[in-house]
């Protein structure tokens, strides 16, 4: 049986820097839990979407290719 914690699948947070409600550390929380986690972080706030749609969108591409 596998535990939770031995699960380590590919993982991609995208994330405001500037979010006042989901600050950066939350972020890097996620490497704690899984080392291979990828954090990008983006020049904006809490609505990362509605100003850099584009820009996480190649992100997003890029982790899946």
């Amino acid at each position: 049986m596998l535990h939770a914690s031995s699960v380590k699948p590919p993982f991609l947070a995208v994330w405001g820097k500037n979010d006042p409600f989901f600050i950066p550390p939350g972020a890097e929380a996620f490497k704690r839990d899984n080392p291979n986690a990828v954090v990008k972080f983006f020049d904006t706030g809490h609505f990362a979407l509605e100003t850099h749609a584009r820009e996480i969108a190649k992100s997003i591409r890029a982790f899946l290719a």
